[in-house]
């Protein structure tokens, strides 16, 4: 992903709603199965993390972004942005030229 594709996906999650959330249990199996399936259907998705969860949201956004074959495209404080380009005409995200 070049700086360009990372700044407009950076502005677009600016509006985007927190999805999921990720409380103390941390990463589960269920959790990560929603992130595939919410990537799935949207491509671009914020998570945040509650305040009872102590576990690392850098460390968080990589086992994510590993599991699900995803991209990081931000992490600010508690909240994590994800990216996975969409599969042919199922791409939602039309990066300009």
């Amino acid at each position: 992903m070049t700086s360009k594709q990372r700044a407009y996906l950076k502005g677009l999650a600016m509006n985007e709603d927190t999805i999921l959330h990720i409380g103390k249990s941390g990463i589960t199996p269920e959790l990560t199965e929603n992130v595939r399936l919410a990537l799935a259907a949207r491509e671009l998705i914020k998570i945040g993390i509650l305040q009872n969860c102590m576990d690392d949201p850098k460390e968080m956004a990589q086992m994510l972004a590993e599991r699900t074959k995803s991209q990081i495209v931000q992490i600010i404080g508690k909240k994590i942005v994800l990216y996975k380009e969409g599969q042919g005409d199922d791409r939602k995200i039309v990066f300009p030229k």
